[in-house]
């Protein structure tokens, strides 16, 4: 049995709080009336550390919101390695893909921290998108700028060195995820090194190397759990020399 379907067995039915769905931008546009419709049929999980939500190769039944915590998006070669194609944090959501195309999982996803998710269970998110069109525009919107990000992974991938890897990976989470400080740095919380080195495929140890040479030349520093980003135009720049 596989892990997603032993969570929609074990959801619970504690009441959602509406007010998370109501800052997800997938329901943006919905009446307060149609977010309590919607919650109705939402159920609550919670993933330990290091738990899979769901493998690569299972049958997708149900669209996952991200009430608290964070995953990731993971996939595997034979011989064990691990590629980050993403990460999923309090207000995103993931698992759509096989909702919509009906075939498996597409990839392996990970609680990269204690995480509180909320499962929609596939006929329930096939009956959202009939009844409320704005829901599939958005997913539209959504998708295609996941497309994008793809895309600019293959192109990271396929044409920049690891050191230009790395910049590009911390300056897309910066903007994407950051917070800005009153100096002015942006900060990422919740980044390990591994899981860099995951997202740009390089050791851990290539990673610290070029994390530490940047710091030595003042544009980010490393703290506990965090990486801030001192002069974002800068360290821009070192992608193109």
């Amino acid at each position: 049995m596989s892990p997603e379907h032993v969570a929609s067995q074990k959801a619970s039915t504690r009441p959602t709080d509406r007010s998370l769905l109501s800052r997800v931008p997938l329901l943006s546009g919905l009446s307060d009336e149609e977010l309590t419709h919607l919650t109705s049929h939402v159920r609550r999980r919670r993933y330990r550390k290091g738990e899979t939500v769901f493998h690569e190769g299972d049958l997708g039944t149900a669209l996952f919101f991200v009430e608290r915590g964070a995953v990731k998006i993971v996939l595997r070669s034979r011989e064990g390695k691990e590629a980050t194609l993403g990460f999923r944090r309090e207000g995103d959501f993931f698992g759509e893909q096989a909702l919509l195309d009906g075939e498996t999982r597409s990839a392996d996803v990970i609680a990269t921290e204690t995480s509180d998710l909320l499962l929609l269970p596939r006929d329930d998110f096939h009956q959202v998108l009939n009844t409320y069109p704005k829901i599939a525009v958005n997913l539209l919107g959504i998708l295609s700028q996941r497309l994008r990000l793809t895309t600019r992974l293959v192109h990271a991938a396929t044409f920049l060195d690891i050191r230009a890897r790395v910049v590009k990976a911390i300056l897309d989470l910066a903007y994407s995820r950051g917070v800005t400080d009153s100096s002015g740095g942006i900060s990422i919380a919740r980044l390990t090194q591994e899981d860099l080195g995951h997202l740009v495929g390089a050791t851990r140890e290539s990673v610290n190397k070029w994390l530490r040479y940047y710091e030595r030349h003042d544009l980010l520093t490393l703290q506990r759990g965090r990486l801030v980003v001192k002069d974002a135009h800068k360290l821009r720049q070192e992608i193109f020399e």
